[in-house]
């Protein structure tokens, strides 16, 4: 263990392997070789992007990048010519037709310049909540594509609306770079909305409604009623009180508690009174709900009498006075 001394490898037989001639240290240097796939942070590509081991040379730019977020090819030909001119020798396409290269960038989404000019009216002009807001642009607003440095959101810097047009007009302020901004100038419409509950297809009056037949909307709260629904649990159960179209916004008019009588169907009357209850066949002249007050005709003494209704075809007739019941019909009924 002398110091300095220098340790050879051996085999497994203790005998000395040899170093390496200088032919083959010279052969193990890296050759230059071609990538098939490249990702570019500026706006040049440099000749290290396309090739690895480019040595002293690769930082020297060749192409020019495109632009923002996109992505395009070069063939290996046109790469080979480029870097063949700074003396780079034995360059490996390693069997690639075509370098795709794709530029870095940072995405904002249209989406989030939509959302932040629907925040900035909502705030300025009280026309409710940003997510009622259907704000569209004068021309079609695609994602922006920004540097990768670039920090911070779109941001409203100055908006102006027209309550009876429901135009506007605005100034976004969008990040570019690390250290730079731009303005960006949209105007379009945006409209106030509201989410109703409709029809999701048409139905027959006095059908009772279940929830596959209501759907969601959104439509401009200038075409809605103020008591349009929006609550399914306000539905759901109910009858419609008239024929109700596909697409129909709902409001509370327009339903009702389900028929528990129909017009014109036999009904039994209930006469509870002190001491004794009857029930009397009789027949509806009107329809009602639970708890409605109809008329009922008995058809053999042709006397009509008021009841309400208290279940399926079951009306009850409440009174306290015996001179009703002795004038009673006897035929189909009973006492109990």
């Amino acid at each position: 263990g002398t110091r300095g001394a220098a340790f050879q490898r051996v085999d497994a037989a203790g005998v000395a392997i040899g170093r390496p001639d200088a032919a083959v240290a010279q052969d193990a240097t890296p050759h230059p070789v071609l990538k098939a796939n490249v990702v570019v942070n500026g706006d040049l590509v440099r000749i290290d992007d396309d090739v690895d081991n480019a040595g002293i040379i690769a930082k020297v730019p060749i192409f020019r990048a495109p632009d923002l977020g996109m992505t395009g090819t070069v063939p290996a030909e046109a790469v080979a010519e480029a870097v063949g001119q700074y003396k780079l020798i034995g360059l490996d396409t390693n069997g690639i037709s075509e370098v795709t290269v794709t530029r870095a960038a940072r995405m904002i989404p249209a989406k989030a310049v939509e959302d932040e000019v629907a925040r900035a009216l909502s705030d300025q002009y009280q026309l409710g909540a940003a997510k009622d807001l259907m704000v569209t642009f004068d021309r079609t607003l695609r994602a922006m594509y920004v540097s990768p440095s670039a920090l911070g959101e779109p941001r409203v810097t100055r908006i102006s609306y027209d309550n009876r047009s429901n135009r506007f007009d605005a100034d976004i302020d969008l990040p570019t770079g690390a250290d730079s901004r731009g303005t960006l100038r949209l105007g379009g419409q945006a409209i106030p909305t509201i989410q109703v509950l409709v029809m999701a297809h048409s139905v027959e009056r006095g059908a009772l409604l279940k929830d596959s037949d209501i759907g969601v909307e959104r439509k401009p709260r200038a075409e809605v009623s103020r008591d349009a629904i929006t609550d399914r649990d306000q539905v759901v159960g109910l009858a419609a009180r008239d024929s109700l179209p596909s697409g129909r916004p709902l409001r509370p008019s327009d339903l009702m508690r389900p028929e528990l009588v129909q017009r014109n169907a036999l009904v039994t009357r209930t006469f509870d009174m002190p001491g004794l209850s009857l029930t009397v066949r009789g027949k509806a002249t009107e329809g009602g709900a639970q708890g409605d007050s109809i008329t009922v005709l008995n058809e053999q003494s042709k006397r009509m009498l008021q009841g309400v209704v208290i279940g399926p075809g079951r009306v009850a007739v409440i009174t306290g006075t015996a001179r009703l019941a002795a004038n009673l019909p006897q035929i189909g009924g009973s006492s109990r």
